[in-house]
């Protein structure tokens, strides 16, 4: 089976907001800038240090970024979401709470009637995260 993996676009942050990321879900991080890629001839010199493709690795979860804004510019909108299924209870609270950091929680961490825990937030980058955890 092939895998999903989400990849998100920053202007001009992008190294930020991975570094944050990695500090609240652990993993290796990787760049690659404009500066590092054969396109570096073809860019204005204020962007050669923007990134061009980031990864983090933290166990089965991949997660992407870039800086590369297309020519309409840069849209976030409320119609994706991340989701991240949790081991246990603990996890759950932990990654919740250290992506909320300067964000806005929009649905606690609580049970639900299916039986697990679920919760919701925007993060200060104004990515949505869903926190999923089906062992209880």
């Amino acid at each position: 089976m092939n895998q999903l993996v989400t990849y998100l676009t920053f202007n001009g942050n992008c190294r930020e907001a991975m570094s944050f990321y990695r500090s609240c879900l652990g993993g290796e991080l990787e760049f690659q800038t404009i500066a590092e890629s054969p396109m570096a001839e073809r860019m204005p010199d204020d962007l050669k240090g923007y990134i061009l493709h980031s990864t983090l690795r933290s166990g089965p979860m991949l997660l992407m970024g870039t800086d590369m804004v297309g020519e309409h510019g840069l849209v976030k909108g409320n119609a994706i979401s991340i989701l991240i299924e949790c081991q246990n209870e603990g996890e759950i609270q932990e990654i919740y709470q250290q992506l909320s950091i300067g964000g806005q929680a929009t649905h606690p961490v609580e049970p639900t009637f299916w039986g697990a825990l679920f919760g919701g937030l925007t993060d200060r980058y104004g990515n949505n995260w869903l926190l999923h955890c089906a062992k209880l």
